[in-house]
């Protein structure tokens, strides 16, 4: 018909109409036509195109007077943009619809409306291209108009669209592009709304969007529109969904982190029209997860449909309709900052000292960065920026890219990980804490300060000038020893980031660092929540598990979770997870552990290890441990994970122990389920052809071994001298029980500082034909250059 000229079905619109209807408009046809027979939901609707864009501005005779204004702009300090621009919007609105776009778009309209035998609400959103680059993004840089009902209020929508094309942000995009600017048209996209007000909304990249990490994909959520997560005006939920699980239709959500999700953007009728308006979610719904898992996994599946027809890592939005229940995806884009770059080059930052800690909030990637603080409430304000310094503000939106290149680094009271503030951060190639909640008034204008991402998920910002070095690496130059090098690590959030480095797999997972950080409970705490006498304990016990009315499956999940993540993360290498090994001091900090914790004058060679599993003060608490590791290997199908017994004091102890196991569901044997023991008291080495006939493996814990060989307190500073794993009968010990495990069929490692310290170490270990060594992430390249030499 004659108004497919100005407009387009998205049933009728390819990639290759880029030129004609611009990159997300392109997209959303692309989907449509060939992605809805997979299940996917893509709300449907029409565009208009760039020849009707160039129609009005010609009809109009706007292009004389466009250039005349654009002329006028100061392009050195750009102090006049917002003027410009205001000015320039002010001619489109102020032009007439042509009647054949009217009559055109009015036709489009009712179509559509036919469609559903209903006057239909849509959301009418600008897509821009360029004549010489059609395939250019302009992502973010111009408006969408929500909730839009009727002829006339839908024209007025596709004529705000066009004079978008003229904001600040857009103008200066073009500039910094080396765009012309009447080159560059619009098409709307007039697109059936989904009700997500009344629901929830959100973002998900195919891959992490902070270590571009790609065999997951990264969900973000909250009630309400979208745009508050966009914008990063809320603290989202976080969800991880493994790609290779999924796939295997197991289980496959790895972390799920509860955001505060303290606004709800919803629609509003007015005198003036429709609006959107932002009010306080509720205190209930705060504490809820905006979507299902089912939604989660739902949401994960449609993405992998979409790389896999792409063919590359996307940025996806998505929406649940609040009056069907129903999901949909309402946009997807080639996802362009980490999958253009290679996450095998690295520059190292580390801080050799730390200040004060003003604040600190969610790390966006993993540089550091010093300069004077500008704190800035509102992108009016934003020229007050200078170039180097440090913008302090609550949010960003679209409206700060003007000037958010001069930042050394951004920090918001504000947002998540795929807040405006954070992509962008990544873009620009910025330093960001997002999310702190108070750095606006706890930094100062004027400020020096020192932000740093360096230190793992959590980004801090310290007074003054803090110092750091730097250094760059190759990581895909680095030689790999024969012997297997492999990695010590207790922080999830590191392990997306560390994967990249080359390994051999984690040799050592420490589960004392995911209770002490995430699940901050005493296990036994948990299972007896209804005996407990410390109010103030079950008060903070009872805010932690909100969410969930048995208080056991709170360990279990968050557990599970983070196991699950590094399990993933290294994924099929071996993750060998080390129960539990607090001392009775270290459990008692535990939130209600002192009602269960003994007070010992030597917790060091206490009740700790082994020794708890089969104890009645602790034996349901090591029930929850294997309970999650139960979860992780058969329910989210990560079978590379492998367990390990520490603090095993005789031969009759390891049998307790994995009896115990088995009847907590953990069969060794089964599904490839190895069980190791730590070999960290001598009697481990006197006896470690007994031992063998227990466990799978041994892994040398040579700081302990160290320590009970040689009779002393490696706490001590009056005999810390006398601490050295070069001790000849320390070395006569592990030299030993390397060659019984050797001698039984059985493998072992270490896991320990020194081979990285001492070269000639490593060399002993090497030469004894140990099959692995383990080392923290900032010793692992030393050590491996230390295996190879050997």
């Amino acid at each position: 018909m004659a108004s497919e000229t100005y407009t387009i079905p998205f049933q009728k619109i390819t990639l290759g109409d880029l030129s004609v209807v611009g990159g997300k408009n392109a997209s959303l046809g692309e989907m449509i036509s060939t992605l809805t027979q997979f299940g996917i939901h893509i709300p449907d609707g029409f565009a208009t195109t760039a020849n009707a864009y160039r129609l009005f501005l010609k009809k109009n005779n706007l292009e004389g007077a466009l250039t005349d204004c654009l002329s006028e702009l100061d392009t050195k300090l750009f102090a006049n943009l917002d003027s410009i621009a205001e000015r320039a919007q002010r001619l489109i609105l102020n032009a007439k619809m042509p009647d054949e776009l009217r009559r055109s778009f009015a036709l489009a309209y009712k179509e559509l409306c036919d469609q559903y035998v209903r006057e239909v609400d849509v959301a009418v959103r600008s897509s821009a291209t360029a004549e010489d680059l059609p395939n250019a993004s302009f992502a973010g840089q111009h408006e969408s108009y929500l909730n839009r009902h009727g002829e006339d209020d839908v024209l007025w929508a596709v004529q705000q669209c066009y004079a978008s094309l003229f904001e600040a942000r857009a103008i200066k995009y073009r500039i910094d592009n080396s765009f012309e600017h009447l080159k560059v048209a619009l098409s709307a996209g007039v697109q059936i709304m989904v009700r997500s007000d009344l629901a929830s909304s959100g973002i998900a990249f195919t891959l992490d969007p902070q270590s571009g990490f790609r065999n997951v994909v990264a969900i973000s959520a909250t009630f309400g529109l979208g745009e508050n997560i966009v914008q990063g005006t809320v603290n989202p939920d976080e969800y991880i969904v493994f790609k290779s699980t999924l796939k295997a239709t197991k289980q496959a959500i790895i972390s799920k982190k509860l955001g505060s999700k303290a606004k709800t953007l919803i629609y509003e009728e007015s005198k003036t029209g429709k609006t959107t308006v932002n009010i306080d979610t509720p205190d209930e719904k705060r504490i809820r997860w905006a979507i299902s898992d089912s939604e989660i996994e739902q949401i994960a599946r449609w993405a992998l449909i979409i790389e896999d027809h792409y063919k590359a890592p996307m940025d996806i939005e998505w929406a649940k309709d609040g009056i069907t229940e129903t999901l949909f995806i309402v946009q997807a884009r080639p996802e362009t900052v980490h999958s253009a770059k290679n996450p095998y080059q690295r520059t190292e930052y580390e801080l050799t000292n730390r200040g004060e800690v003003l604040a600190k909030g969610s790390a966006v990637g993993s540089r550091i960065a010093s300069g004077i603080a500008r704190v800035i409430l509102s992108s009016v304000n934003a020229n007050k920026l200078q170039p180097g310094e440090i913008l302090v503000t609550t949010s960003t939106n679209p409206d700060w890219d003007p000037i958010l290149k001069k930042a050394a680094a951004i920090v918001t009271d504000k947002g998540g990980r795929t807040s405006h503030a954070a992509i962008v951060a990544r873009e620009v190639g910025a330093v960001a804490v997002v999310g702190t909640g108070n750095a606006t008034t706890s930094v100062q204008s004027g400020d020096l300060i020192t932000v740093s991402c360096s230190e793992g998920a959590v980004g801090y910002i310290y007074k003054g000038k803090v110092d750091w070095k730097e250094h760059s690496i190759d990581l895909k130059a680095i030689e790999k020893p024969k012997t297997k090098a492999m990695l010590i690590l207790g922080d999830p959030d590191k392990a997306f980031d560390l994967s990249f480095y080359p390994n051999d797999g984690i040799g050592l997972m420490r589960l004392e660092f995911i209770i002490n950080t995430a699940i901050r409970i005493h296990p036994m705490a948990l299972v007896k929540f209804n005996e407990l006498t410390d109010e103030k304990a079950k008060a903070e016990i009872a805010a932690l598990t909100a969410n969930y009315d048995n208080k056991e499956q709170y360990f279990i999940d968050t557990l599970a979770e983070a196991v699950a993540t590094i399990g993933a993360a290294f994924y099929p290498k071996d993750v060998i997870v080390r129960m539990s090994d607090f001392k009775t001091n270290e459990y008692a900090n535990l939130i209600g552990g002192n009602a269960f914790e003994p007070k010992e004058e030597n917790p060091m060679l206490g009740f700790r290890g082994a020794s708890r599993y089969y104890n009645d003060r602790y034996r349901e608490g090591f029930r929850l441990e294997c309970l999650a590791m139960k979860k992780v290997r058969e329910e989210m199908g990560l079978t590379n994970i492998k367990l390990m017994i520490p603090f095993c004091r005789t031969v009759d102890e390891g049998k307790k122990v994995i009896a115990l196991m088995n009847e907590y569901g953990l069969y060794q044997g089964k599904d490839g389920l190895e069980i190791y023991v730590m070999a960290e008291i001598p009697s481990n080495v006197i006896l470690a052809k007994e031992f063998a006939q227990i466990f799978d493996g041994f892994s040398i814990g040579s700081n302990d071994l160290t320590q009970l060989t040689l009779g002393l307190d490696r706490d001590s500073s009056i005999i810390s001298e006398l601490f050295d794993e070069n001790n000849p009968a320390v070395k006569d010990l592990i030299a030993s029980v390397i060659s019984t495990a050797k001698g039984q069929g059985r493998k072992i490692g270490l896991c320990g500082q020194a081979p990285s310290d001492y070269p000639e170490f490593a060399k002993f270990l090497i030469e004894c034909g140990i099959d692995s060594i383990s080392y923290n992430a900032d010793a692992l390249l030393t050590g491996m250059e230390n295996m190879v030499k050997a």
